[in-house]
């Protein structure tokens, strides 16, 4: 039998940046996005406990979209949202998440990278893929 070796590819400078919620709370939808743009644009990986209202994404978006054409190696971003699916939970499993998610904020975890280094970002409810480029 031949042996099979796996190549493994290092990933250099990969860095991921938790963010609490509480970190950019205060903070106004230019500022969120600023502030999520330059980790982005930094090459790290958002981590962020929580999630961005509608308009802070359409935001983030629009403001990704016009650095594109403006910052050299910038090709955009990746961006997902997992949180609990409660869908099918009975009302007692929907009570204990919505008082929690009143007592300590929101139970989402969403994950913003840069396009050169996430492929793609797959979601499933127990756990998150990140295909590399």
């Amino acid at each position: 039998m031949a042996n099979k070796t796996k190549t493994v590819k290092k990933i250099k400078g990969l860095s991921l940046q938790v963010l609490p919620f509480s970190e950019i709370e205060e903070l106004t939808i230019a500022e969120r996005v600023k502030k999520i743009l330059n980790l982005v644009l930094g090459n790290k990986i958002v981590l962020l406990h929580g999630r961005l209202r509608a308009e802070e994404e359409a935001r983030l978006i629009e403001d990704t979209m016009a650095l594109v054409d403006h910052v050299k190696n910038f090709k955009g971003i990746e961006l997902a949202v997992i949180e609990p699916n409660l869908k099918d939970k009975n009302i007692f499993t929907k009570f204990k998440y919505g008082l929690a998610k009143s007592l300590v904020g929101d139970n989402a975890l969403t994950v913003i990278g840069p396009a050169s280094i996430i492929k793609e970002i797959k979601r499933d409810p127990k756990k998150i893929e990140l295909m590399f480029n």
